[in-house]
């Protein structure tokens, strides 16, 4: 097994080193593992999308109107 080196803000080493009980490199791993299956199923629904450039344009302009919506 390959070793990984991460750097993290000094608060939550010191919140993770108060909790020895935890294998904090397996927890590393599955969210490594989670969140590489969710990329990689993003990328597969992508390629069999066929939207033009400006389906995408359309579709960010009607998010970020959305979401300013929600936060006013």
């Amino acid at each position: 097994m390959t070793n990984l080196t991460l750097a993290v803000p000094e608060i939550l080493h010191k919140r993770l080193s108060e909790h020895p009980e935890m294998k904090w490199s397996e927890v590393a791993r599955q969210a490594f593992e989670k969140k590489l299956e969710e990329f990689e199923l993003e990328e597969k629904i992508i390629r069999r999308i066929k939207l033009t450039e400006k389906d995408a344009e359309d579709i960010g302009n009607k998010l970020k109107s959305d979401i300013r919506k929600r936060f006013k």
